[in-house]
Protein backbone atom coordinates (compact mmCIF):
# COMPACT_ATOMS: atom_id res chain seq x y z
CA UNK A 1 0.00 0.00 0.00
CA UNK A 2 1.23 3.29 -0.75
CA UNK A 3 0.40 5.82 1.57
CA UNK A 4 1.88 9.23 3.68
CA UNK A 5 5.31 8.11 5.71
CA UNK A 6 7.71 10.09 7.50
CA UNK A 7 9.49 11.04 4.11
CA UNK A 8 6.47 12.30 2.00
CA UNK A 9 4.81 8.88 0.35
CA UNK A 10 6.00 5.28 1.65
CA UNK A 11 4.96 1.91 0.18
CA UNK A 12 3.58 -0.07 3.54
CA UNK A 13 2.83 -3.92 3.86
CA UNK A 14 -0.25 -4.31 2.93
CA UNK A 15 -0.07 -8.40 4.73
CA UNK A 16 3.10 -9.93 7.05
CA UNK A 17 5.98 -10.74 5.21
CA UNK A 18 8.57 -13.71 5.98
CA UNK A 19 12.77 -13.37 6.52
CA UNK A 20 13.66 -13.65 3.00
CA UNK A 21 10.36 -13.45 1.35
CA UNK A 22 9.96 -11.46 -1.78
CA UNK A 23 7.96 -8.29 -1.27
CA UNK A 24 7.76 -6.25 -4.79
CA UNK A 25 10.09 -6.05 -8.02
CA UNK A 26 11.50 -2.89 -9.25
CA UNK A 27 9.97 -2.87 -12.20
CA UNK A 28 10.42 0.00 -15.44
CA UNK A 29 12.12 0.41 -18.42
CA UNK A 30 15.72 -0.47 -19.52
CA UNK A 31 18.19 2.08 -20.21
CA UNK A 32 21.46 2.36 -21.19
CA UNK A 33 24.04 3.21 -18.20
CA UNK A 34 25.25 6.40 -18.19
CA UNK A 35 26.84 8.68 -15.22
CA UNK A 36 24.77 11.83 -17.23
CA UNK A 37 21.54 10.32 -16.49
CA UNK A 38 22.33 9.41 -12.91
CA UNK A 39 22.24 13.16 -11.96
CA UNK A 40 18.81 14.01 -13.15
CA UNK A 41 16.96 10.69 -12.41
CA UNK A 42 16.79 9.22 -8.79
CA UNK A 43 14.80 6.36 -9.89
CA UNK A 44 17.16 4.76 -11.68
CA UNK A 45 18.45 1.16 -10.35
CA UNK A 46 21.89 -0.50 -11.24
CA UNK A 47 21.45 -3.54 -12.47
CA UNK A 48 25.22 -3.99 -13.39
CA UNK A 49 27.42 -1.53 -15.48
CA UNK A 50 25.81 -1.78 -18.82
CA UNK A 51 21.93 -1.58 -17.76
CA UNK A 52 19.80 0.19 -15.67
CA UNK A 53 16.39 -0.01 -14.48
CA UNK A 54 14.26 3.41 -14.80
CA UNK A 55 11.90 3.20 -12.37
CA UNK A 56 10.45 6.56 -12.32
CA UNK A 57 7.06 5.79 -13.76
CA UNK A 58 4.33 5.65 -11.03
CA UNK A 59 2.91 2.36 -11.70
CA UNK A 60 6.38 1.10 -10.39
CA UNK A 61 5.14 0.53 -6.97
CA UNK A 62 8.96 -0.45 -5.70
CA UNK A 63 9.76 3.37 -6.50
CA UNK A 64 8.08 4.24 -3.00
CA UNK A 65 9.86 2.10 -1.07
CA UNK A 66 11.92 4.97 1.20
CA UNK A 67 15.72 4.58 2.22
CA UNK A 68 16.47 4.16 6.28
CA UNK A 69 19.56 3.09 7.49
CA UNK A 70 18.54 0.47 9.36
CA UNK A 71 16.25 -1.13 6.82
CA UNK A 72 13.46 -3.85 6.86
CA UNK A 73 14.06 -5.16 3.14
CA UNK A 74 16.97 -5.05 1.29
CA UNK A 75 17.49 -5.03 -2.74
CA UNK A 76 18.67 -8.11 -4.52
CA UNK A 77 19.45 -8.36 -8.15
CA UNK A 78 18.38 -11.92 -9.60
CA UNK A 79 19.58 -12.10 -13.15
CA UNK A 80 19.74 -9.00 -14.22
CA UNK A 81 15.70 -7.97 -12.48
CA UNK A 82 16.11 -5.99 -8.57
CA UNK A 83 13.39 -7.56 -6.12
CA UNK A 84 12.67 -6.18 -2.82
CA UNK A 85 13.33 -8.79 -0.21
CA UNK A 86 12.43 -8.86 3.78
CA UNK A 87 15.53 -9.25 5.84
CA UNK A 88 13.30 -9.78 8.79
CA UNK A 89 9.61 -10.38 9.45
CA UNK A 90 7.68 -7.38 8.46
CA UNK A 91 4.20 -6.89 9.98
CA UNK A 92 1.24 -5.98 8.39
CA UNK A 93 0.86 -2.12 7.94
CA UNK A 94 4.66 -1.54 8.81
CA UNK A 95 6.64 0.67 6.42
CA UNK A 96 9.08 -1.34 3.60
CA UNK A 97 12.33 0.14 3.99
CA UNK A 98 15.83 -0.66 2.15
CA UNK A 99 19.45 1.38 2.58
CA UNK A 100 20.09 2.97 -0.74
CA UNK A 101 23.56 3.14 0.08
CA UNK A 102 26.15 5.89 1.09
CA UNK A 103 27.10 6.96 -2.73
CA UNK A 104 23.05 7.95 -3.10
CA UNK A 105 22.07 9.47 0.05
CA UNK A 106 24.99 11.42 -0.33
CA UNK A 107 24.05 12.87 -4.22
CA UNK A 108 20.21 13.52 -3.33
CA UNK A 109 19.47 12.92 0.16
CA UNK A 110 22.02 14.77 1.86
CA UNK A 111 21.15 15.18 5.40
CA UNK A 112 19.31 11.59 6.61
CA UNK A 113 16.12 11.95 8.01
CA UNK A 114 15.39 8.54 8.15
CA UNK A 115 14.04 7.02 11.58
CA UNK A 116 16.91 5.41 12.56
CA UNK A 117 19.22 8.47 12.50
CA UNK A 118 16.22 11.04 13.79
CA UNK A 119 16.89 12.68 16.65
CA UNK A 120 20.58 12.52 16.06
CA UNK A 121 23.17 15.85 15.69
CA UNK A 122 25.32 14.08 13.11
CA UNK A 123 24.29 12.82 10.09
CA UNK A 124 25.91 9.14 9.88
CA UNK A 125 26.54 9.77 6.10
CA UNK A 126 28.62 12.99 5.98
Amino acid sequence: MVRRSSAGLGLFAAREFRKGETIIEYVGTRVPSSDEEVGTNRYLFRVNASWDIDGSPRWNTARYVNHSCRPNAEAVNRRGRIFIVARRRIREHEEITYDYGREYVERYIRECRCRACAGKKQNPVG
